[in-house]
């Protein structure tokens, strides 16, 4: 395989197991949709998103460099220190904007900190699976203009799709349409800044908007009313472990890279 196809091969690997994971663990048990299923919720999130999403992406995107098949490192987000921080603030700000330009259900600042934190977990696997790992293969692969346009839009395909393995409201035609549109926002920002800390901030903006209608739905908005710990810290966690392999694991490995 050339040195450039395989990248694109594994990423549409790590795409399928981790949507199927998604599925089994999260939309055939509908855990989201039951309350009392917190076992069910943790082994999702440990397993789907944590597991596979963040850490086996960024394994996958260290073999690429071990294995010389980057030309371009910054289309997997791998930029400097510097424009890490510019990164954050360009996602934080681009997510403000939209925040600010939606109707929300609720005026409580403690409902879109719960609601961001959950949502956190998810944005961080979506990106690194759909724009780091197999949008990075695309635009590597490809030449100029053409090759980011084809990574921008099989990356929100794909977003869109993997959500058929969500329990509902996200599973349907509709929905996962409109979610391949919203993947095209973010694909146009993570290829824009190079940042993959600033495409998750700001893809989880776009993420909260979706679960905090879709409590506010299922009238069970006033849950989020009041710290919801566990979300904080899971969200937390999953952050830590990502900032811990991009800087340990992902990282080292750029000078094999060129």
């Amino acid at each position: 395989m050339q040195r450039k196809s395989w990248p694109v091969a594994a990423s549409a690997g790590l795409f399928l197991v981790w949507t199927l994971a998604t599925y089994l663990f999260e939309g055939r048990l509908l855990v989201f949709l039951r309350p009392e299923a917190e076992f069910a919720r943790l082994a999702y999130t440990l397993v789907a998103n944590i597991l596979i999403g963040t850490v086996g992406a960024m394994l996958l995107v260290r073999g690429f460099l071990d294995r010389e098949s980057v030309s371009r490192p910054r289309l997997y987000g791998l930029v400097g220190t510097g424009r890490v921080f510019l990164g954050i603030l360009a996602g934080v700000f681009a997510g403000g904007v939209f925040f600010s330009l939606q109707t929300w259900p609720s005026d409580n600042p403690v409902v879109f900190i719960n609601a961001y934190s959950q949502v956190l977990v998810v944005s961080i696997a979506e990106v690194l699976v759909c724009w780091v790992a197999l949008g990075g293969a695309v635009a590597d692969r490809g030449k100029g203009l053409s090759g980011y346009s084809a990574a921008i839009i099989i990356s929100a395909i794909a977003f869109g799709v993997y959500h058929f393995g969500h329990s509902p409201p996200f599973n349907t035609l509709g929905m996962v349409a409109f979610l391949a549109v919203v993947g095209l926002f973010t694909g146009t920002f993570y290829f824009a800044t190079g940042s993959v800390y600033g495409a998750i901030l700001f893809h989880n903006f776009l993420g909260m908007k979706g679960v905090v209608e879709a409590l506010a739905a299922r009238g069970a908005l006033e849950l989020y009313n009041t710290p919801q710990i566990p979300l904080i810290a899971t969200g937390a966690s999953a952050l830590f472990v990502l900032v811990l392999l991009d800087f340990l694991v992902v990282r080292p490995a750029l000078s094999a890279a060129g």
